[in-house]
């Protein structure tokens, strides 16, 4: 599988460790990601505030604002949910990419630091990232952020969770969201499709590392019928009146297939959704390798998303 990979990102895969998640090792890896992690150098025209609410059942739920530090009028939102199959990550990961969107896409960021399986398997982390969301809508008048133009955003499992999220607002009817952006989402446990037979090995995230991720995650459930579309959104039955949606994945990535069904079924569905397929590129690719130029291309394509997304609304509004 390597030899299709582009050559500008083989370099990431040399620097990336072949992960070992069985649960004994899980501690490990995590702290292999930690050492990954670049530097953060904060921007000296943004601010960072952590904060911490109440969550579901009482627990702390940290969260990190990002926000331009001269700009006075009510800005959109953007709640960040990081990756890492649901068992790895942190707040700490995105804080350059938080940033990028903050200078980038003119909006306040939130990223949330939602619970981690196997500790706290399903239901803990969608209901962290939806008390983050009511927080934030709660509270748009003193956090001077626009309520008509909050977005969900998001990588791999945090992609996941945006999907999910999007529906359990839907459901719940509230908060109201403008605009999702589910990157190489991980929407479907059953890890049968063609890409993740095609990808069982290597490559940053596989069938057998997927695996892991979903036992871990949904606990009991896992390998039942009773998974609700909140756990894992490729379940669901009805994807009507979902926000303006954009996502994207890589040729090589084990998800490109869950992604494709998923936006076919958007469309299908009649939601506005946008969405690139990069060859050649393979699970995290732009992260691993944010100087090449299919990374910035990338890159730059996101940002551009979540300014539309809130233009969008802006247009409408007017």
């Amino acid at each position: 599988m390597k030899n299709r990979v582009n050559s500008e990102l083989l370099t990431g895969l040399k620097v990336f460790p072949d992960l070992d998640l069985r649960p004994e090792n899980l501690q490990a890896s995590r702290e292999e990601i930690l050492q990954m992690r670049p530097p953060t150098v904060v921007d000296e025209f943004l601010s960072l505030k952590d904060e911490v609410i109440v969550g579901p059942d009482a627990n702390p739920l940290p969260l990190r604002i990002y926000r331009p530090k001269s700009i006075n009028e009510p800005l959109p939102v953007l709640l960040w949910i990081h990756g890492g199959g649901y068992i790895l990550g942190s707040i700490d990961d995105d804080d350059n990419t938080c940033m990028r969107f903050v200078k980038e896409a003119n909006c306040v960021v939130i990223s949330v630091d939602y619970r981690l399986a196997p500790e706290h398997p399903y239901p803990a982390s969608i209901e962290d990232c939806y008390s983050a969301l009511k927080w934030i809508a709660d509270n748009a008048e003193p956090l001077n952020i626009d309520s008509n133009r909050i977005g969900v955003a998001g990588a791999s499992a945090g992609g996941g969770l945006t999907a999910a999220l999007t529906l359990l607002a839907r459901d719940r009817q509230y908060p109201s969201i403008c605009f999702q952006m589910p990157l190489y989402p991980m929407i479907d446990d059953r890890n049968n499709t063609p890409s993740t037979n095609e990808i069982k090995e290597g490559l940053v995230w596989n069938q057998k590392t997927n695996e892991a991720g979903w036992k871990m995650y949904l606990g009991e459930i896992y390998g039942t019928d009773n998974i609700p579309p909140y756990a894992v959104p490729a379940r669901a039955d009805d994807y009507r009146n979902l926000p303006y949606t954009y996502t994207c994945v890589g040729q090589l990535d084990p998800f490109r297939s869950e992604t494709l069904t998923y936006v076919t079924k958007l469309a299908q569905a009649g939601v506005d959704v946008e969405f690139h397929l990069y060859p050649g590129a393979y699970h995290w690719f732009e992260q691993l390798n944010p100087n090449v130029n299919i990374s910035i291309y990338a890159v730059n394509e996101i940002i551009q998303a979540v300014k539309t997304g809130f233009e969008r609304v802006a247009k409408v509004d007017t």
